[in-house]
C-alpha cells in the first residue's frame, strides 16, 4: 500500500473515468501514433484487482494474475482475431477454468501515470523486464507519418481479420472518458440500440428470428436490422430490452442506418468500444 501511494503522488492520479474512444473525423494524424484495435473486453487492473472499466469484478484465475503490477494497467483481454464470443464467455465465467490460459492482457496505457505515451508504457515495459509475464503484452504502436499511413495500416489490419485500428496523440495525457486524443477507425461505423420487437422468420428462418427493431441509443431513431445472426442466435435471440451493437455504412437522410448488420449483444463485462 505504501508503494501505491507514493507512485500515485509521483506519477498522477486516478481517474474517475477510464480513457473512451471518439471516431475518426478527417482529423490531421501526422505525428500521432497506430496500433491494431483488439476485439476483446475492455479490463483495467487497479493494482490489486481485475475490474470491468464500469468497476466489476472480473474473476480471473489467481495463477493468472500472479506477478501482475502493483500499479493500475488499462488495456483489453483477448485471444486472438475472430474469438470474441469465446473471449467473452471464458471472461464473464464466474467460476473461472484453464481457457484462460489462452487470454492475453494487451495493454494500451496506465492511468496513474503521467508524462507522454511512450514514458507511461516504458514504466510498465521496465517491470515486465524484471518481472516477466506471458500474459501481458505492450501494446506495440507504430508512428504515422501521414493519413494515408494510417488508412494503409487499416487495410493491412482489415485484411487479416482484424477490427481496426486506433490512433492517438501520443503526448497527451490519459483522459477520462470520450477523448478527441484517441481515434477509432474502422472500415465502417458502429453503435448500440435497444431491442424493441423481434419479428419470425420464414422460409430459411422460419421458426426463427427473422429480423428485430430497435431504437438506437443515442439518436432515438429506430429500425430494423436482419443480418449478422448466426443460426444459433437466431434460435436464441437477444431479448427485448436488451442493448445490443450494430454495424453500418452510413445513415440515410432520414437518419437511419443504412445496411445495419447486428455485431454482439452488450453486457455490463462488454463496455468497451
Amino acid at each position: 500500500m505504501r508503494f501505491l501511494a507514493v507512485f500515485a503522488l509521483l506519477f498522477g492520479f486516478l481517474h474517475a473515468e477510464v480513457m473512451l474512444l471518439k471516431e475518426y473525423k478527417d482529423e490531421n494524424l501526422s505525428g500521432w501514433v497506430m496500433s491494431e484495435k483488439f476485439d476483446g473486453v475492455r479490463a483495467i487492473w487497479d493494482g490489486k484487482n481485475l475490474k470491468s472499466k464500469n468497476g466489476k469484478i472480473i474473476n480471473a484465475p489467481i495463477w493468472w494474475l500472479e506477478s501482475f503490477p502493483p500499479f493500475m494497467i488499462d488495456g483489453e483481454l483477448w485471444s486472438q482475431r475472430g474469438e470474441f464470443e469465446k473471449i467473452t464467455s471464458i471472461v464473464s465465467d464466474a467460476h473461472p477454468s484453464n481457457e484462460w490460459q489462452s487470454i492475453k492482457f494487451m495493454i494500451f496505457d496506465l492511468p496513474q501515470v503521467s508524462g507522454n505515451l511512450q514514458a507511461r508504457l516504458e514504466i510498465l515495459r521496465k517491470f515486465l523486464a524484471k518481472n516477466p509475464n506471458k500474459f501481458i503484452n505492450v501494446i506495440d504502436q507504430k508512428p504515422v507519418s501521414s493519413n494515408q499511413m494510417a488508412f494503409d495500416f487499416l487495410d493491412d489490419v482489415t485484411a487479416i481479420g482484424g477490427e481496426g485500428i486506433v490512433v492517438r496523440d501520443p503526448n497527451a495525457a490519459y483522459i477520462g472518458g470520450r477523448s478527441s486524443k484517441i481515434l477509432k477507425l474502422k472500415k465502417f461505423k458502429d453503435s448500440e440500440c435497444e431491442v424493441v420487437e423481434l419479428r419470425k422468420g420464414n422460409g430459411k428462418y422460419a421458426g426463427v428470428l427473422g429480423s428485430l427493431v430497435c431504437k438506437d441509443i443515442f439518436s432515438g431513431v429506430s429500425f430494423k436490422i436482419g443480418s449478422g445472426f448466426s443460426d444459433f442466435q437466431r434460435a436464441n435471440p437477444p431479448k427485448i430490452g436488451s442493448i445490443i451493437t450494430y454495424k453500418y455504412q452510413n445513415l440515410t437522410k432520414f437518419n437511419k442506418p443504412r445496411f445495419p448488420v447486428f455485431l454482439r449483444v452488450k453486457s455490463d463485462i462488454i463496455l468497451s468500444k
